[in-house]
């Protein structure tokens, strides 16, 4: 067997784990500045009558791109056979990509470039999350990926945190998006300089019928992966209709006066929570050797989250919104990413 497909059993060092955390906030905060903010204002800009269709159109659609675009690209990553590494060339390649579709977004005024950029946002940023995802179960041993993968579950929020913050200090849609880019090329370059990836010396054989069919695991013969596949698709459901149209939200139910300032504060707020229980509970459920208990009790307090969003309107209410979703998140994120690697069908895929 390749050695890319052996179990690590070498403990990685906290200045790889830094370098797979700066690249995923890299890529998060490419996307989530923009939906948080920069993307709703200039869906404002261009429609103020339609603003809410023309976020949602924009959106939805680079969804779609990302529900084929990351595992193709993931399976792609898996055959690669570069003398850099299976997952770098993809790094790369989407770091690059996700930046230029950026730019594309920072010089336009129409609903159809609005989808192109956005659509080329989602295409390559999602090959760097793929690669740079997977490159977890490549190198960190199981009994450590409790606290690593509390360490990667920050990188979603900080990386809402750093986009955000960027979006509001540049102050201006073109302005917002070139600072996105330029974050995204920087935070990857320690991973590209110290990825430590090891090289395929032979080729899974690709046939396309085969390759076409893997990406189907079955939930009755993998009942494990399917449990934690659609756990996570609905936990994921829950938090982005908590935060993708916050924007809107503060701007139109709470009626706050400078909603993108607000969505600054209720994303730190939000982040400090999820730092604070993902690094706490992902080291625990290391040292108790349990996850599904974790999960469970996250998803109850992140429904708790959700009724006050929606029955509470209010500054107060969203604060209190922000520190209890952000809580439950940080939980399920840290003990739920340990989880899935554990429960993969194969190492080769």
């Amino acid at each position: 067997m390749p050695t890319a497909f052996a179990e690590p059993v070498v403990r990685v060092r906290s200045r790889w784990t830094a370098a797979v955390v700066l690249a995923n906030v890299g890529v998060f905060a490419a996307w989530l500045g923009p939906i948080q903010v920069i993307l709703a204002q200039q869906s404002e800009a261009v429609a103020p009558d339609d603003k809410e269709f023309v976020f949602g159109l924009v959106t939805g659609v680079g969804a779609a791109v990302s529900v084929v675009a990351n595992p193709v690209a993931g399976a792609i990553s898996d055959r690669t056979t570069s003398r850099f590494g299976r997952r770098v060339p993809w790094v790369l390649a989407g770091a690059v990509g996700g930046a230029a579709g950026l730019l594309v977004l920072s010089g336009v005024a129409s609903v159809a470039w609005m989808l192109v950029g956005w659509c080329l946002v989602q295409l390559f940023g999602n090959m760097v999350l793929a690669a740079i995802t997977a490159a977890v179960p490549d190198r960190v041993p199981t009994l450590q990926r409790g606290t690593v993968g509390g360490w990667v579950a920050l990188s979603q929020v900080l990386g809402a945190l750093v986009g955000t913050g960027l979006a509001t200090y540049f102050g201006g849609i073109g302005a917002g998006y070139v600072a996105c880019a330029v974050f995204l090329l920087l935070s990857v370059l320690p991973y590209l300089l110290r990825s430590g990836d090891e090289r395929l010396t032979s080729r899974p054989p690709l046939v396309v019928r085969d390759f076409v069919r893997g990406f189907w695991i079955s939930p009755r013969r993998y009942p494990d992966f399917g449990w934690g596949w659609l756990t996570r698709f609905l936990f994921n459901v829950g938090n982005a209709l908590g935060t993708l149209y916050l924007f809107f939200y503060l701007q139109d139910e709470v009626r706050v006066d400078e909603p993108d300032t607000a969505v600054l504060i209720l994303t730190a707020i939000y982040s400090v929570c999820v730092l604070v229980t993902s690094i706490t509970f992902g080291t625990w459920s290391d040292r108790i050797a349990r996850r599904k208990v974790f999960v469970s009790a996250s998803g109850v307090v992140m429904a708790i989250a959700g009724v006050v969003l929606a029955f509470w309107p209010t500054w107060p209410g969203a604060v209190l919104g922000a520190i209890v979703l952000g809580a439950g998140f940080g939980v399920y994120l840290a003990v739920d990413f340990a989880l899935l690697t554990q429960i993969l069908p194969s190492a080769r895929d």
